[in-house]
Formats: structure tokens, C-alpha cells, sequence
């Protein structure tokens, strides 16, 4: 269902504590630079709880003020986040605070999550996900709280890429729930990122600028969900056992997809064309423990390739251990080598490997970044925890092939967010091996209540 949303108010709000002088600039981390957009966007969206509509509504004001307050002790502790970006290499933490909105939506949000338009989502979030130009961005922190008329919320968050990336984030909303619910344990975050990789100059900026540009698409881009649940996922999973024992429930659903976007091509242009997919590889579970604790904020991520360049067919057991070769190759060992002295050849032979593989003709590519076990859907303000976690629908005519990966609520199977070009979409949707083993665009409300 489509909805207005319509903004009611603006405010900054400011840490709770000054920040100290010794730390008024926050520098940013080398792996920083890896990834160009401007900010992760997410959405949080919490139906109402089982009472009238009146009741629901009368408690949004204590909510409202409650989040304000809460958020104020948290950019206190997450204090780079509370400040300005003040270039490209560092953040002026001076507490001017998160840009704050506020909005009403024009029904009730179980009537917008029965079937939610997805090219709508962005009008839930504070600011556009990807504002023209690089100097329009100066909040570090943007937030939109918007209140449906039944008292359901969802929470829009669009906080700079330039610190957070999703593990990151999922950190600060953690904590941030957890002052709001009132908290005794509570969680602080170390900003250890630029000790780990420090950096002085743009050189990673412009190498991923350039990267990332030319695996860019032109094109109308049209994004889909796709629901697999565990126990079809458990179904893959038996076919290829004899192949690739240990595959994660991430890899074989990376894998499928992948198989099935080769399928569009053959169906499409008559052959099976080469392709490649590159993976987000969070490095916190792949750096000793002493060196970067559970709670980092940065941009601790790393990107891998796979690719199938042959016309051949080839199995999902192939396509899913080709994952799991490069996935399994960013070890302790490798970061270690990424932090040394052969840290800076690392990365430029990576790029170019990928590019290479790209610049050849007709070779198609697919990006993908996960959410799992990112603990958003426990993100609990004191009013439930979410009923659906969402990311948003592609915007402009500029597409990247992305494919976002996210648990379910109640961690029974895995959300894909695909987006392609229009026709590309149409075949996938007629793809019978897909259809077999997910849904499209299954209603939120029905994937929480299963």
C-alpha cells in the first residue's frame, strides 16, 4: 500500500555531555574510504501493540521524547556521530548533534506493511540516501521517526558510510535501544578502526571512486524481494552436500541467486554469459581479539570476488564452494597482511583483478552485502522489537546490480533485495529453479507471524 508521509517537525539533538578537546577530531580509518555511498540506510519498522488506537496514540509524545532524550546520552559515547563531517580524512565532533526529524504517515502501518511499495520507502528516511553531490552531506547523523496514524513508528536512519558500516550500525542502534528501554548493562562502542588502518591521504577514495564507477549500470533499475526460508534453503543445501559440506546458509543463497541471474542472461541473450559477484567481508571475527574488540565502529570490510567466465554450464555445488574459496581466503592472516607493509600492493592488485574481469565484453556483475547476524530485528525502544527490517528500492537511472541480504524477524530464512533493470527482473521473476525455492515480495506482516 502507498502512503504520504508528512514532515512535523526538525530539530538537532545534541550529546548530553560535552565532547573532551583531546578528541574534537575524529580521523578516519583507511578501509573507510572503501565504500563511496554517502550513508547506510536503514529502516525499522514497529507495528502497534495490541491495544486501541487511542491508547497507542496518546503514548507516541512520552515515545518521542524518550528517543530525543536516550539519543542524546548515546551520541555522547558514540560522539563522532554527533558532530560535522569536516573532510574527507576526518569528522569535527563539535556536538552540533543528529538532524532529527518527525513525521505523520497517512495510514495504519499495518495497511502499509500488508503489502509495502517498496519505491516509496525513502520518504521514511531523513535524507536521501545518495544526495547530489558530495558537499551536500554534512550531518553525520540523520534520523526520521515516523508515527502512522494507528501510533506505529518506524525509525528511518541514514548515519554516514563514512564511519558506520552495517555491523557498525547495528552497534549504535543497539546501544541506543538499550538507553531508551532504561538499561543497566549497556553497550559502548571502540573506535579502534583508524589505529588499525591509519591513513593520512585519499589514494583508497579514489582508487574505489574509480572502481566502483565502472561496474555502474545504466539503466531503469526495478528491486524486488525475494523470501528463501531455511527450510528450502536446508533443501539446496542437501543437493550439494557432496561438494561443499560446510556452506553457510549466506553462501548457498549468494550462489542460487547468482545461478539464477546467469539463467536471465541465457534466457535473455541466447548465450550463458561470463559473470562475476563480489561479497562485503565483515574483517571483526577475522582480527585477534586483542587487537579490535567486539564492538568496533568503522568500516572494518573487505571485498571478494568469485567469477564463472566459461559459456558452460555449471552447478550451484560449483557456484557455492567458488563463494566459499573466496570468502574463506579473508583470514587473520590475510588481515594481518592487509595492515603491513604489502597492505597498500593488497589492495590495488584486488581492485584490478576485479576490474579486469569486469572490462571484459559482455561479462555481467553482481554485488552483494549482508546483513545476517547483524541483530537489527532486537533492536527493542521500549515498544517491541521491529516487525520488519527494511532496506529501500532503487532510486535514478543509475543502477548497480546489488543484491542485499537480510535475516528474517524471526531468523527462519533470509531476505534478498534485488535489483536489476527492468527487463532482466521480468525474467527472474520467471525463473522456475527461483520459484521453486523463494517468494516474491511476501508480505511483511505474514513473514513475522509464520
Amino acid at each position: 500500500m502507498s502512503a504520504e508521509i508528512e514532515i512535523i517537525s526538525r530539530e538537532d539533538i545534541r550529546p548530553s555531555s560535552p565532547t573532551p578537546s583531546h578528541l574534537r577530531t575524529f580521523k578516519h580509518s583507511l578501509l573507510d574510504q572503501l565504500i563511496p555511498a554517502p550513508y547506510a540506510p536503514i529502516i525499522l519498522f514497529y507495528t502497534s501493540p495490541d491495544t486501541t488506537a487511542t491508547t497507542t496514540l496518546s503514548e507516541v509524545p512520552k515515545r518521542l521524547e524518550l528517543l530525543k532524550q536516550s539519543l542524546s546520552k548515546t551520541l555522547t559515547q558514540f560522539y563522532p556521530i554527533g558532530g560535522r563531517i569536516k573532510d574527507e580524512l576526518s569528522i569535527d565532533c563539535n556536538d552540533k548533534g543528529a538532524n532529527f526529524l518527525v513525521s505523520k504517515v497517512n495510514c495504519p502501518i499495518d495497511n502499509f506493511l500488508s503489502q509495502p511499495e517498496l519505491t516509496i520507502l525513502h520518504k521514511f528516511l531523513p535524507t536521501e540516501p545518495c544526495p547530489e553531490g558530495s558537499n551536500s552531506v554534512s550531518y553525520v547523523t540523520n534520523i526520521q521517526v515516523n508515527v502512522f496514524q494507528c501510533g506505529g513508528i518506524a525509525i528511518g536512519v541514514c548515519i554516514s558510510h563514512r564511519i558506520l558500516d552495517g555491523a557498525a550500525l547495528s552497534l549504535f542502534i543497539k546501544s541506543w535501544a538499550e538507553r531508551t528501554r532504561g538499561c543497566n548493562k549497556l553497550t559502548h562502542p571502540n573506535f579502534i578502526a583508524s589505529s588499525l588502518f591509519p591513513t593520512s591521504n585519499l589514494w583508497l577514495r579514489d582508487l574505489s571512486l574509480e572502481f566502483w564507477g565502472s561496474l555502474m549500470k545504466q539503466g531503469k533499475g526495478v528491486t524486488k524481494r525475494l523470501l528463501f526460508k531455511n527450510s528450502d534453503i536446508a533443501t539446496l543445501k542437501a543437493q550439494i552436500t557432496a561438494i561443499s559440506l560446510n556452506s553457510t546458509r549466506l553462501e548457498i543463497v549468494s550462489a542460487m541467486l547468482w545461478k539464477c541471474l546467469m539463467d536471465v542472461s541465457k534466457a535473455r541473450f541466447g548465450i550463458k554469459r561470463p559473470s562475476f559477484v563480489s561479497h562485503l567481508v565483515n574483517l571483526r571475527r577475522r582480527i585477534d581479539d586483542a587487537l579490535c574488540p567486539q564492538h568496533a565502529i568503522g568500516n572494518l570490510l573487505w571485498l571478494v570476488a568469485a567469477d564463472h567466465m566459461s559459456e558452460h554450464e555449471i552447478g550451484l555445488g560449483e557456484l557455492v564452494c567458488k563463494l566459499r574459496d573466496a570468502i574463506t581466503k579473508i583470514d587473520n592472516e590475510f588481515v594481518e597482511e592487509l595492515r603491513g607493509d604489502k597492505g597498500k600492493l593488497i589492495m590495488h592488485e584486488s581492485f584490478r583483478g576485479i576490474r579486469e574481469r569486469g572490462s571484459k565484453n559482455e561479462v555481467e556483475y553482481f554485488g552483494f552485502s549482508s546483513w545476517c547476524n547483524f541483530g537489527f530485528y532486537e533492536a527493542d525502544f521500549g515498544f517491541g522489537k521491529p516487525t520488519w527490517v527494511s532496506s529501500i528500492a532503487s532510486t535514478g537511472s543509475i543502477v548497480l546490480n546489488l543484491i542485499i541480504l537480510v535475516d528474517t524477524r524471526l531468523g527462519d530464512g533470509i531476505e534478498a533485495w534485488v535489483t536489476l533493470d527492468e527487463e532482466a527482473m521480468k525474467y527472474l521473476k520467471a525463473n522456475p529453479d527461483l520459484l521453486t525455492y523463494a517468494t516474491f515480495d511476501p508480505s511483511p506482516l505474514a513473514m513475522s507471524n509464520q
